[in-house]
């Protein structure tokens, strides 16, 4: 899945990953952050609905990145903030160094066979001490999608040479039609 891909779904207005507002595990969790100069990253972010939830939460480092222009380019005639880094590029392109990075229905996008790039580039882009958090769907992983499923078991595996899984456990507080089907982690940088 490339630029095009993913250019044609805003287009089309095939968005059925997108809430329509932030999604409420992430809040919570962002709610909890008493350092509002993190450096934060939403990577795949699209409407970044998060974006804008941390910014009216007076966070002051936040950078979106994603590969198709057109959410991007919504986002840019939205909010006009010194605050807010808009990225139009491929993920795996990006060279900085981020406090915390934000996940929201980035990794079940990707095919699985970029898996373990993500876990590495993930960690590649974090700093000392930095945080990836946010949300896995739990569901069986098949070759229908995206979004692509997963199991704690898999995630473990995965992650563990990266990160120290801090928590990595059902969501209780997921959007409805998400409910039983979502994984709320937080994993340390190694």
């Amino acid at each position: 899945m490339n630029r095009e891909f993913w250019e044609q779904k805003y287009q089309s207005g095939d968005t059925g990953w997108d809430l329509g507002a932030p999604s409420p595990p992430i809040t919570n969790y962002v709610d909890q952050i008493e350092d509002k100069n993190l450096k934060i990253l939403i990577p795949g972010a699209g409407n970044a609905y998060e974006a804008a939830y941390l910014l009216k939460n007076g966070f002051t480092q936040v950078t979106v990145v994603d590969i198709a222009p057109s959410p991007i380019n919504n986002l840019a005639k939205q909010y006009a903030s010194n605050y807010l880094t808009l990225i139009n590029q491929d993920f795996f392109e990006l060279n900085e160094q981020f406090d915390l990075i934000l996940e929201q229905t980035f990794f079940c996008a990707l095919q699985p066979s970029f898996r373990k790039k993500y876990a590495t580039k993930m960690n590649e882009l974090l700093l000392s001490g930095g945080k990836l958090a946010g949300l896995l769907f739990d569901f069986p992983l098949s070759n229908e999608g995206p979004p692509f499923g997963g199991d704690i078991q898999t995630y473990k595996a995965l992650f563990s040479p990266y990160f120290k899984i801090s928590t990595l456990t059902p969501c209780h507080n997921s959007v409805k039609p998400r409910q039983g089907r979502e994984l709320f982690f937080i994993f340390e940088k190694k």
